[in-house]
């Protein structure tokens, strides 16, 4: 999956740092995702969701807030100044023959992105992640004297264990939009998730952004999530969804002609470790993912194919689509077919062994069918575990990691 860096400015000219989620096909959409309070662009959630989303041919930019994390100017100046830094990035996507269609906000950046929408007309779709219904629930994070301090003055605040210099115009900023007349008259698609046990938004501000806005809109439950969607799969769910959901709302871009391409070479597939577990691991290709891993009984967490599993996996799926592709260039009436894998591990005097069983439906006579088990050991994958393959390792940068 490609990343790539994408700086663009805020209205004000500050420089606000992005990072691209394209996948390996070229999107056919894009989207910008704006992240939590006082989070970043390499949030979890940030991260995890832009990446399944390229993973399935939405791409995302996700950008630091002004202020916040690689980002120039100040950070504390309201929903307004987050509002203005998702205009300025989807614009600059437009600028940049990235068209924005999809709106992607987790928290407070649910907030800013439902702010944003109406001053961007190419926008089809918004989505929320924990969003609060009013910008004022931001208030539990900061000391009750804010509001004390004299017009144009601020002081450091402690936020999940950061300093941040802010004033009471942040406050006031706050007080400044009507976010349910604002949602009340969104015109676009939205998509409202959250998690019922989220302990720092309560569900029930889901329930005022559903019942403010107008049709279409749908809600979805994250549950068992946390607020910060700190587990793969609760991220990987979350996107999955929004992927899903906002193919109905986004008119897909036409692929570029081909015709004077340079061929790409072959396919790349990753292998990348999400973290969770002790041998969970990300497989993603073009226009794909998904999880591989250990069993629990030898210390996993069960949640994919193992390694083995996914040979056999590769030997049969390649079995039935080599048949598949014969049986048709010989114009015979083949049904549906089936192909079962089981491997016996290698030993001190025997290797490994891989027993296939294949079942042709239709009506195939004697002399079809055993052409049809010839041309089973003839499939690629076949020919790779027999025949025998080469393999070179070296080293990579992690920003080639895709």
């Amino acid at each position: 999956m490609a990343s790539t860096r994408f700086d663009f400015q805020s209205r004000s000219g500050h420089k606000l740092s992005g990072v691209l989620e394209s996948g390996l096909a070229p999107p056919h959409a894009w989207a910008v995702f704006a992240h939590c309070f006082t989070c970043g662009k390499s949030s979890l959630a940030a991260t995890r969701v832009s990446r399944f989303l390229a993973a399935r041919g939405i791409g995302v930019l996700r950008f630091d807030f002004s202020g916040l994390g690689e980002s120039e100017g100040a950070f504390g100046e309201g929903l307004s100044a987050d509002a203005t830094d998702v205009i300025a990035a989807a614009q600059a996507m437009g600028e940049a023959d990235m068209p924005v269609q999809l709106l992607v906000g987790h928290s407070f950046g649910g907030t800013a992105v439902l702010a944003a929408a109406g001053e961007l007309p190419g926008v089809t779709a918004v989505a929320t992640l924990a969003a609060p219904a009013q910008p004022r629930h931001v208030l539990h994070e900061l000391p009750e004297d804010l509001n004390d301090l004299p017009p144009g003055e601020t002081r450091a605040v402690t936020i999940q264990g950061r300093e941040f210099q802010m004033g009471s115009h942040f406050l006031r900023d706050l007080d400044a939009h009507d976010q349910m007349a604002r949602i009340h008259s969104l015109g676009r698609a939205l998509l409202v998730m959250h998690s019922p046990i989220d302990q720092t938004v309560g569900v029930e501000n889901a329930s005022e952004i559903f019942l403010a806005a107008r049709h279409p809109k749908s809600f979805v439950s994250l549950d068992h999530a946390d607020h910060l969607l700190t587990k793969t799969a609760d991220a990987d769910y979350a996107a999955g969804v929004i992927a899903n959901w906002a193919a109905r709302y986004i008119t897909p871009i036409e692929a570029a002609p081909e015709a004077d391409a340079e061929p790409s070479g072959p396919p790349v597939i990753c292998a990348q470790e999400t973290g969770e577990g002790r041998y969970q691991t990300r497989i993603s290709g073009p226009g794909w993912n998904y999880l591989a891993d250990e069993p629990r009984s030898v210390g996993g967490l069960g949640s994919g194919p193992s390694p083995h599993d996914m040979l056999s996996a590769g030997l049969g799926a390649c079995t039935a689509m080599t048949c598949r592709m014969y049986a048709e260039r010989k114009g015979w009436t083949v049904g549906r077919i089936s192909v079962q894998i089981s491997r016996t591990g290698r030993t001190a005097t025997q290797k490994d062994h891989f027993d296939r069983k294949i079942c042709f439906e239709g009506d195939l006579d004697e002399e079809q069918r055993a052409r049809l088990f010839e041309i089973a050991d003839r499939c690629p994958v076949h020919r790779t575990l027999t025949e025998g393959a080469t393999v070179t390792t070296s080293g990579m940068e992690v920003a080639e990691v895709v």
